[in-house]
């Protein structure tokens, strides 16, 4: 099995940047692809970002493309999501998910497709001020 633990959460003020990682344990070969969702509250799922493990191509999504970026550390079993540039639309809960399989590249979305993803975490809260 696959445990994923969110942290770096918490309150920023727009334009700040915070940095979120996601610590992972258990069987190495069930995490090929990490990918980052977030919720608002009242809203849908939403993917952001993924990341193969095995070659670290990253996908970011339009909507955030440009001041979102995510990196992986192999060594250290840890994903992160780094946020620049903070909107109030930002504020979400955001969750950290993996896969067995590795990213999917077609069709060009489906890396932010929720249903892709074996693993999730229990997500960590992003609020932003203005």
């Amino acid at each position: 099995q696959v445990r994923l633990v969110e942290s770096g959460g918490g309150s920023a003020q727009a334009g700040g940047s915070l940095r979120l990682s996601c610590a992972a344990s258990g069987d190495y070969d069930k995490r090929n692809c990490m990918a980052w969702f977030r919720q608002a509250p009242g809203g849908k799922r939403e993917g952001v970002a993924g990341i193969n493990r095995r070659d670290g191509t990253a996908y970011i999504a339009d909507s955030v493309k440009g001041r979102f970026t995510i990196s992986l550390d192999n060594a250290k079993n840890t994903a992160y999501l780094e946020i620049d540039n903070l909107k109030p639309w930002d504020a979400a809960s955001y969750y950290c998910a993996a896969s067995r399989l590795p990213c999917p590249v077609y069709p060009p979305d489906a890396v932010y497709d929720d249903n892709w993803y074996n693993f999730w975490g229990q997500g960590t809260q992003v609020t932003v001020s203005a």
